[in-house]
Protein backbone atom coordinates (compact mmCIF):
# COMPACT_ATOMS: atom_id res chain seq x y z
CA UNK A 1 0.00 0.00 0.00
CA UNK A 2 1.76 3.69 -0.89
CA UNK A 3 0.03 6.77 -0.72
CA UNK A 4 1.59 9.62 -2.03
CA UNK A 5 0.52 13.82 -2.14
CA UNK A 6 1.98 15.79 -4.88
CA UNK A 7 0.56 19.24 -6.44
CA UNK A 8 2.21 21.45 -3.98
CA UNK A 9 4.65 24.70 -5.28
CA UNK A 10 4.80 28.21 -4.92
CA UNK A 11 1.77 30.85 -5.57
CA UNK A 12 1.38 33.70 -4.51
CA UNK A 13 -1.26 35.12 -2.31
CA UNK A 14 -4.65 35.16 -3.71
CA UNK A 15 -3.66 32.26 -5.71
CA UNK A 16 -4.53 28.97 -6.06
CA UNK A 17 -3.05 25.29 -6.23
CA UNK A 18 -4.58 21.85 -6.63
CA UNK A 19 -3.33 18.93 -4.43
CA UNK A 20 -3.46 15.17 -5.15
CA UNK A 21 -3.29 12.38 -3.14
CA UNK A 22 -3.32 9.04 -5.02
CA UNK A 23 -2.88 5.23 -4.18
CA UNK A 24 -1.65 2.26 -4.78
CA UNK A 25 -2.52 -1.30 -3.59
CA UNK A 26 -6.11 0.30 -2.08
CA UNK A 27 -9.02 1.80 -3.60
CA UNK A 28 -9.45 5.70 -2.18
CA UNK A 29 -13.12 5.48 -2.74
CA UNK A 30 -13.42 2.82 -0.05
CA UNK A 31 -11.61 5.38 2.47
CA UNK A 32 -12.45 8.66 4.10
CA UNK A 33 -9.42 10.71 3.37
CA UNK A 34 -8.38 12.97 5.89
CA UNK A 35 -5.77 16.01 4.46
CA UNK A 36 -3.44 17.47 7.41
CA UNK A 37 -0.87 20.21 7.18
CA UNK A 38 2.19 21.33 9.50
CA UNK A 39 3.85 24.59 9.25
CA UNK A 40 7.10 25.59 10.28
CA UNK A 41 7.73 25.62 13.38
CA UNK A 42 4.23 24.77 14.04
CA UNK A 43 2.20 21.64 15.03
CA UNK A 44 0.37 19.29 12.89
CA UNK A 45 -3.02 20.35 12.38
CA UNK A 46 -5.98 18.89 10.72
CA UNK A 47 -7.83 21.27 7.87
CA UNK A 48 -10.61 18.64 6.04
CA UNK A 49 -11.59 15.31 5.40
CA UNK A 50 -14.04 13.76 2.59
CA UNK A 51 -16.21 10.88 3.88
CA UNK A 52 -16.97 7.97 1.03
CA UNK A 53 -19.96 9.40 0.97
CA UNK A 54 -18.47 13.06 -0.62
CA UNK A 55 -19.57 14.60 2.56
CA UNK A 56 -16.48 17.12 3.66
CA UNK A 57 -15.57 18.01 7.32
CA UNK A 58 -13.83 21.03 7.87
CA UNK A 59 -11.08 20.82 10.85
CA UNK A 60 -9.75 24.41 10.06
CA UNK A 61 -12.53 27.29 10.01
CA UNK A 62 -10.17 29.25 7.77
CA UNK A 63 -10.64 26.12 4.99
CA UNK A 64 -14.19 26.31 4.97
CA UNK A 65 -14.68 28.97 2.05
CA UNK A 66 -11.40 28.54 0.29
CA UNK A 67 -10.96 24.70 0.49
CA UNK A 68 -12.47 21.66 -1.19
CA UNK A 69 -11.98 17.87 -1.60
CA UNK A 70 -13.26 15.63 -4.58
CA UNK A 71 -13.01 11.96 -5.91
CA UNK A 72 -11.60 10.90 -9.18
CA UNK A 73 -12.46 7.38 -8.44
CA UNK A 74 -10.84 6.09 -11.83
CA UNK A 75 -7.39 7.72 -10.97
CA UNK A 76 -7.73 6.61 -7.14
CA UNK A 77 -7.15 9.70 -6.41
CA UNK A 78 -8.41 12.99 -3.81
CA UNK A 79 -7.71 16.75 -5.07
CA UNK A 80 -7.38 19.22 -2.42
CA UNK A 81 -8.37 22.20 -4.52
CA UNK A 82 -6.88 25.52 -2.45
CA UNK A 83 -8.33 28.63 -3.46
CA UNK A 84 -7.50 32.48 -2.10
CA UNK A 85 -4.37 31.28 -0.63
CA UNK A 86 -2.31 33.14 2.03
CA UNK A 87 0.87 32.86 3.64
CA UNK A 88 -0.09 31.12 6.52
CA UNK A 89 -1.17 28.54 4.78
CA UNK A 90 2.18 27.57 4.02
CA UNK A 91 3.17 24.30 4.93
CA UNK A 92 4.08 20.42 4.12
CA UNK A 93 0.55 18.95 3.16
CA UNK A 94 -0.57 15.27 4.13
CA UNK A 95 -3.23 12.64 2.93
CA UNK A 96 -3.91 9.98 5.33
CA UNK A 97 -6.70 7.43 4.50
CA UNK A 98 -9.29 6.22 6.99
CA UNK A 99 -10.95 3.17 6.03
CA UNK A 100 -14.00 3.70 8.70
CA UNK A 101 -14.82 7.13 8.67
CA UNK A 102 -13.45 10.88 9.03
CA UNK A 103 -12.28 11.32 12.51
CA UNK A 104 -13.26 13.68 15.38
CA UNK A 105 -11.71 16.63 16.00
CA UNK A 106 -10.11 15.23 19.12
CA UNK A 107 -9.36 12.07 17.32
CA UNK A 108 -6.69 13.57 14.67
CA UNK A 109 -3.45 13.24 16.62
CA UNK A 110 -3.78 9.58 17.06
CA UNK A 111 -2.67 9.20 13.00
CA UNK A 112 0.67 8.35 12.30
CA UNK A 113 1.52 10.29 8.81
CA UNK A 114 3.09 8.15 6.17
CA UNK A 115 3.61 9.73 3.04
CA UNK A 116 6.26 12.39 2.04
CA UNK A 117 3.53 15.29 1.95
CA UNK A 118 3.77 17.85 -0.55
CA UNK A 119 5.53 21.60 0.23
CA UNK A 120 3.02 24.49 -0.12
CA UNK A 121 4.72 28.15 -0.39
CA UNK A 122 2.50 31.06 -0.40
CA UNK A 123 4.71 34.05 -0.77
CA UNK A 124 4.85 37.70 -2.96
Amino acid sequence: VQFVESGGGLVQPGGSLRLSCSASGLSLDSFAVIWFRQAPGKEREGVLCIEHSGYIIYYDNSAKDRFTLARDNAKNTVFLQMNSLTPEDTAVYYCEPDEMRCPHRGELAQYDLWGQGTQVNVSA
